[in-house]
């Protein structure tokens, strides 16, 4: 977990220098752009910000935290949430919360008091989210402390259009998926050991494989513009990508 959570922090500096570099035009941004309804982070993170507020997930809640005064956080609610919590994140006016069985799914438009909306559920598996648009994606690990027995790892789309009735779209086959970003019609899914996979979702809800990097490790990452900032087995990597779907490798920071 520590691990994590200094890579985690490293993304954030990192993204906050290409927010600097890149004047982080608004006119210039695409989906995956910072702001303060979408947040910072990983799709595999148990923590987010937007604008002046703090989500942590737990095991079995969601805490929230008015950070307003920066070194003194002040909790304002504890949502309980049953069992089997993993990750967040937030896009735009809602929360999209993994779970082992499912996603949940809170309206954020007051902040620090988010109201629940709905639950998708599945069977059992490990489950980080992102979102763009109308769309949710969602992939799920087999062969893990969530999901012990045998069963087809898979990436699955959602249709989050009405965020009370979320209902599936399609669902794929994988290897072995962690973490996934997206930005404008790509999306970047995680395959651990496996590599990074980049997938066509210029039709949201039939994501196409285009690339598969075999050689590029990968459990979990950010996109800013045309950066990928990625966790791997023992570091922070940062690559490039462009229209042609290249992957060009910039640098890394080892984790130990």
């Amino acid at each position: 977990m520590k691990i994590f959570i200094r890579l985690f922090l490293i993304s954030l500096t990192v993204t906050g220098n290409l927010c600097i570099l890149t004047s982080c035009d608004t006119q210039k941004a695409d989906s995956a752009s910072v702001n303060p309804q979408n947040g910072v982070g990983g799709s595999m993170a148990r923590f987010a910000i937007t604008g002046n507020t703090l989500y942590i997930v737990s095991k079995q809640a969601l805490e929230v935290y008015d950070i307003t005064s920066g070194g003194e956080p002040v909790k304002k609610v504890k949502k309980e949430m049953g069992v089997g919590i993993e990750t967040i994140f937030p896009y735009q006016n809602h929360l999209y919360i993994g779970a082992s069985d499912g996603m949940y799914i809170y309206s954020n438009s007051s902040p620090q008091n988010p109201q629940f909306l709905s639950k998708y559920t599945h069977i059992q598996s490990c489950d980080p989210v992102v979102v763009q648009d109308q769309f949710a994606y969602v992939t799920l690990r087999s062969g893990v402390m969530c999901r012990p027995w045998a069963g087809q790892s898979s990436l699955d789309v959602v249709d989050v259009s009405n965020p009370a009735n979320p209902r599936m779209i399609s669902s794929q086959p994988m290897q072995t998926p962690y973490g996934l970003g997206v930005s404008g019609n790509k999306l970047f899914v995680c395959e651990g050991d496996n590599g990074l996979k980049v997938m066509d979702i210029s039709q949201p809800g039939q994501p196409v494989l285009k690339k598969h990097f075999t050689t590029v490790p990968s459990y979990d990452v950010i996109v800013r513009a045309n950066h990928l900032m990625i966790t791997g087995r023992d570091g922070f990597l940062q690559y490039t990508f462009d229209d042609q779907d290249r992957v060009e490798f910039l640098s890394k920071i080892p984790v130990e």
